[in-house]
């Protein structure tokens, strides 16, 4: 019996540039084996300057991006593969930098009708002055996933976070700034093309430190997912609704996760940002959530190759 993706050659990008590169090798790997169990040849690439290059020697059917961060998810990658008329997989040039950029994406959101928080961008270091808004509120830089570089200043803090002024800072002059959201930590795949996006399911995320920070993320033991998450219809119903809206939006395609809070005392739901290349091992948020409506990993990343075209 021949297997679903047999004399397909896929590459598969992974690692990377970005801060996230660890993360990126785990998803792309991930994403590698189950390729094989399908029956694809894959080319595992890991992604550096000289992308085209490798990609031209290699010459594969498809690009399978599991990069995460800078330069892999903001576009750029997207426009090598482009360049090259490669078909690739996940969300295009547009799409890709719109979703990356903080602020420009909370613009395109909420001029579609989707809720999002308040707070702007400041100078880093108009930042680590002194509050720019009253606490508690998060700091985040403003073209960054995974978490990365995010501060939480709580109610009563006497002084912005030291980091934000320091020598070794990396992530750009201008940081995202926001009132913070207490409550539930949300997450809603979406699946599929503008028009035709499909949201699975609703995911509640425990932190054990109570934020949902980089170690929470990817540290052993630093979160439990709820699914379906313990909310009302309503707000599970407005969750999906609202995660189809923003992948719609902002032109994504494939694969997205959208991550909201939501403060059931004060009834505020927003949503934070959408990533394009959500994390992607049988257990990250995605494929669970597709694991949960009958889609098995292989299955889902034997459809987002599928779903592969150039132009994006």
């Amino acid at each position: 019996m021949s297997l679903p993706l047999q004399g397909r050659h896929v590459a598969v990008l992974l690692g990377g540039l970005s801060p996230e590169r660890d993360v990126s090798l785990v998803s792309g790997e991930a994403c590698a084996q189950a390729l094989e169990r399908c029956g694809a040849r894959v080319s595992r690439v890991d992604a550096g300057r000289d992308l085209a290059q490798r990609l031209t020697e290699l010459k594969p059917d498809v690009a399978f991006n599991a990069l995460h961060g800078a330069w892999g998810e903001d576009g750029c990658v997207q426009g090598v593969l482009e360049t090259l008329g490669l078909p690739y997989t996940h969300s295009g040039v547009l799409a890709s930098a719109l979703a990356m950029d903080k602020a420009k994406s909370k613009a395109v959101l909420a001029a579609a009708g989707v809720r999002v928080p308040g707070g702007g961008l400041f100078d880093r270091h108009e930042a680590a002055a002194g509050h720019v808004m009253a606490p508690p509120y998060v700091v985040k830089p403003n073209a960054q996933g995974s978490s990365v570089g995010v501060f939480l200043v709580f109610e009563g803090a006497n002084r912005p976070p030291e980091a934000l002024a320091a020598a070794d800072w990396t992530y750009g002059e201008q940081v995202m700034i926001e009132p913070y959201v207490a409550g539930h930590e949300l997450a809603v795949a979406v699946m599929g093309p503008p028009g035709a996006e499909k949201a699975l399911a609703v995911t509640d995320i425990v932190a054990a430190t109570g934020f949902y920070d980089y170690e929470a993320k990817y540290g052993e033991g630093g979160s439990r997912h709820v699914i379906p998450a313990p909310i009302s219809p309503t707000i599970t119903e407005t969750c999906l609704r609202m995660a189809e809206v923003a992948h719609r939006a902002l032109g994504c395609r494939g694969l997205t996760r959208s991550d909201f809070r939501y403060d059931p005392i004060k009834e505020v739901l927003v949503l934070l940002e959408v990533n394009t290349q959500p994390g992607m091992t049988p257990t990250s948020l995605a494929p669970e959530q597709a694991a949960h409506i009958g889609m098995d990993f292989d299955r889902l990343v034997q459809w987002i190759v599928e779903d592969a075209s150039c132009p994006r």
